[in-house]
């Protein structure tokens, strides 16, 4: 690591929370997120919402940044964004933002994919946070992806496995949506379960060959099953919810960590990392814990606040960016859909 004084301002806008960072020398010393609350009515995340209120959060939340990490605009040495993968209209105004302030202080201007800053989150300098050393193998799971990354260095990446139609996010959510959950339905899902039984109702494991996987099979068996059952029993979701939902749970981790085995069997890989916002899930973090004893892994698991949406793992990737000198031009344009 570089001793001269460098700090990275970094601004996230992929999907529906607006935010911004500022790094000095590799460590957080503010990470702010402003939350959309306005989809919870739809459902799921509405583009064109999204995109406005990335416009009327994305100054404060950028000034709140500043004040929080005690510099000036005038101190940044770089300026780091998400180019992509995400919503469009939302990329466009962090894009956009990050562009003309870079200009305006006459900075390096430095794009990030969201996908890598979801895995190098793990080398933001945090007390009592071991990093994982090379080669790794990361899995990021959230709302629009599921993936496995042979990690080699910082800009050595491979994907080795996704989802094939819907990402385990979408997974939690529409199952939550069958049973009348709000959205996000992830977090009320990991909630009951743990006071539910896992093994009360067998679902279908989706038979996907090598290390991608598919999860919309189960979410149809699992409407399927509920209206099996509530023609049956009307009361039938009221009265078993926390075993329904620990059922899935118990399910969509199987299938997780059945393709991480795999994974880590075909690349003599043990040491592994998560990343992403459903990695925020005790289940799975409970899973990965059993498969350092059962399997001999060593895993890794960042701080809370960087496996969902944030600023801070796109500052570390800035971070790393910089100290290559490896910085965008004027003419960057955002991607919705940026492979790894």
């Amino acid at each position: 690591m570089s001793s001269e004084n460098i700090y990275i301002l970094a601004i996230e806008s992929s999907c529906d929370d607006t935010a911004a960072a500022v790094m000095h020398n590799g460590k957080i010393l503010s990470n702010i997120v402003a939350s959309q609350k306005i989809h919870e009515a739809y459902g799921g995340v509405v583009p064109e919402l999204a995109s406005r209120a990335h416009q009327q959060n994305i100054v404060p939340v950028v000034s709140q940044a500043l004040t929080k990490a005690g510099i000036d605009k005038s101190q940044l040495n770089a300026i780091a964004f998400t180019r992509g993968p995400g919503l469009m209209g939302s990329l466009l105004v962090g894009t956009s933002f990050a562009k003309s302030m870079a200009y305006g202080l006459d900075i390096p201007l430095i794009d990030v994919n969201h996908m890598q800053a979801h895995i190098l989150a793990h080398f933001i300098e945090e007390a009592d946070f071991e990093k994982p050393p090379f080669p790794f193998l990361a899995m990021t799971i959230s709302g629009g992806h599921t993936q496995i990354v042979k990690v080699t260095s910082y800009f050595d990446m491979e994907v080795i496995g996704e989802t094939i139609d819907d990402a385990v996010g979408e997974a939690f959510d529409k199952s939550g949506k069958i049973l009348g959950l709000g959205y996000p339905a992830g977090p009320e899902i990991d909630k009951r379960a743990q006071l539910g039984n896992p093994k009360a109702y067998k679902f279908p494991k989706p038979k996907v060959e090598g290390l991608d996987f598919s999860f919309s099979g189960l979410k149809t068996a699992i409407l399927y099953f509920i209206q099996k059952e509530v023609k049956a029993q009307p009361n039938f979701i009221e009265e078993h919810l926390n075993d329904i939902c620990a059922s899935i749970q118990y399910t969509i981790i199987g299938i997780l960590i059945d393709k991480l085995k795999l994974a880590s069997k075909q690349t003599g890989i043990k040491h592994i990392a998560i990343g992403g916002g459903v990695s925020a899930n005790s289940g799975i973090r409970e899973a990965l814990k059993k498969g350092e004893q059962k399997f001999g892994w060593t895993t890794y698991i960042p701080k809370f606040e960087y496996t969902t949406d944030n600023a801070a793992m796109i500052a570390i990737v800035g971070y790393l960016k910089y100290l290559e000198g490896n910085y965008a031009d004027q003419s960057v344009m955002a991607s919705a859909r940026l492979k790894l």
